[in-house]
């Protein structure tokens, strides 16, 4: 991989937190690296960064991969310890943004701790008796779930070289494959495979009828969707024990979770078989991750490889490390995987400003956007509407909005960045937190700024506010 050398990295926290799991003491670690003990210590309390020489000596010692340890981890923690921390619960403390890096990148356990905790809080407050009078709202199993994937990665190593052997025993891909997964279910379990008319399936896609040992797919679902739940149907028989230990490794207290999070690892399994890693990943960087051509050849649909690439988090063999998003018309969101560095907010929606929004008005079309942080970071958005199951009439399928982000840095790899030179889209985290006093479509002023409120004027921003004070260039 390439390291960027111009960056200086301060990791002392997972410098520390490395050690301690590895069980040495820092005389020994700066022994494998061929540094001194108080070299290694001034590394460790963010005194010295960490160059790239010492993170190949990492590598080579203790067998990781430099990746992870360079990762921008660090970027999306900060980001959701400043959302956090903008909450009228935290308000009158003003904490200074460079206190909250400072948390960070010296105690990311302690960072780690005050989330986790502020979510606690957050569920809490759901919870019947929370505030008195209050709307009594159940515990949100769907959030605990998002941040088990998350902090996987979304990459499950075992379940994936398991699907690869499974692919690898079929011997087909696209169209034959449904074939191949409907005999190993009839010859290997007993189960038939049938396709039945959707006034008979009364609204559901797929239903596996243990006394007929018949799994049972509508035939609204399309040929990706009927291969994915044949593949889904084979995980839940054959691979029930990888599926546990992983819900066991995610420590997910809440038993509806746990169900859901199982759910998930099963549908992780069947889109590996649809796209095993390597072969997937080989096509991806040939074909410069051209999702549509992706689709087309592992029969796949857009939303199931929009799914694929975000998991492609193999040492050896990463993909280029995107974060996804689905909304709906109304901005609400349904889905987010975040292995890359982007990070949006973790309480809000989205900002209006990213053409993700715009994807309606262009049904079929694939639109680009390069996106400009408040903190400056770039970004390189890919954004497409996608359908679901179709539905008899009167209803409507739904539709969702899907977006691909990536740092810029990886935009190079992509074939939908050599024609994208517009100016970068100036969007914000959520308005609560961003702070830009020009943008028109603000829905909410930022909470850590005073507003001015004046009745003489009427600007065409709504809230104005008291924007940051400049410090030597940079806003206080």
């Amino acid at each position: 991989m390439t390291i960027e050398t111009t960056r200086k990295l301060f990791i002392g926290g997972k410098l520390r937190r490395l050690r301690l799991e590895l069980g040495l003491s820092q005389t020994k670690m700066a022994e494998d690296l061929g540094i001194s003990p108080s070299y290694a210590n001034l590394m460790e309390r963010n005194q010295r960064p960490v160059s790239a020489q010492i993170l190949i000596r990492l590598a080579e010692a203790y067998d990781l991969d430099i990746a992870a340890l360079a990762s921008s981890d660090d970027d999306r923690s900060l980001a959701e310890v400043t959302e956090l921390m903008a909450d009228p619960l935290f308000r009158d403390l003003a904490v200074p943004a460079q206190e909250l890096r400072d948390l960070v990148e010296t105690c990311p356990s302690v960072a780690d701790a005050l989330r986790r905790l502020y979510q606690t809080y957050q569920q809490t407050q759901r919870q019947p008796g929370a505030a008195a009078g209050a709307e009594s709202l159940p515990f949100d199993p769907v959030d605990a779930v998002r941040g088990a994937i998350e902090a996987a990665k979304n990459h499950f190593p075992g379940l994936e070289a398991a699907a690869e052997e499974l692919a690898a025993e079929c011997g087909e891909t696209g169209p034959g494959l449904l074939a191949a997964l409907a005999a190993r279910l009839q010859s290997g379990h007993g189960i038939r495979l049938r396709i039945l008319p959707a006034d008979v399936m009364a609204g559901t896609l797929r239903r596996f009828d243990r006394h007929r040992r018949q799994l049972q797919i509508s035939e609204l679902v399309s040929g990706p969707g009927r291969a994915f739940q044949a593949a889904f149907q084979i995980a839940t028989i054959e691979q029930g024990a990888l599926l546990d230990a992983a819900v066991e490794e995610a420590a997910l207290a809440d038993p509806t979770a746990r169900r859901m999070f199982r759910i998930v690892l099963a549908n992780a399994f069947a889109g590996a078989v649809m796209m095993p890693y390597g072969r997937f990943f080989a096509a991806a960087e040939a074909c410069r991750y051209d999702i549509e051509l992706l689709a087309h050849r592992f029969e796949a649909s857009l939303e199931q490889v929009c799914h694929r690439l975000t998991s492609l988090q193999r040492p050896g063999a990463r993909g280029v490390p995107f974060f996804m998003i689905r909304v709906d018309d109304a901005g609400n969101v349904s889905k987010r995987h975040a292995p890359g560095r982007f990070h949006l907010s973790r309480y809000g929606g989205t900002c209006p400003l990213w053409n993700l929004h715009e994807t309606f008005r262009s049904p079929g079309a694939i639109l680009t956007q390069r996106l400009e942080m408040p903190d400056g970071s770039a970004f390189f958005s890919i954004a497409a509407t996608v359908s679901g199951a179709p539905q008899p009439f009167p209803r409507r399928a739904a539709r969702f909005a899907i977006g691909l982000v990536c740092e810029m840095k990886y935009a190079q790899r992509l074939v939908y960045a050599d024609a994208t030179g517009e100016a970068p889209a100036r969007i914000g985290t959520t308005c609560r937190l961003c702070e830009r006093a020009d943008c028109p479509q603000r829905a909410e002023p930022p909470q850590a700024r005073p507003l001015i409120i004046d009745e003489t004027l009427r600007g065409a921003v709504p809230f104005p506010f008291v924007p940051a004070r400049e410090r030597d260039g940079k806003a206080e």
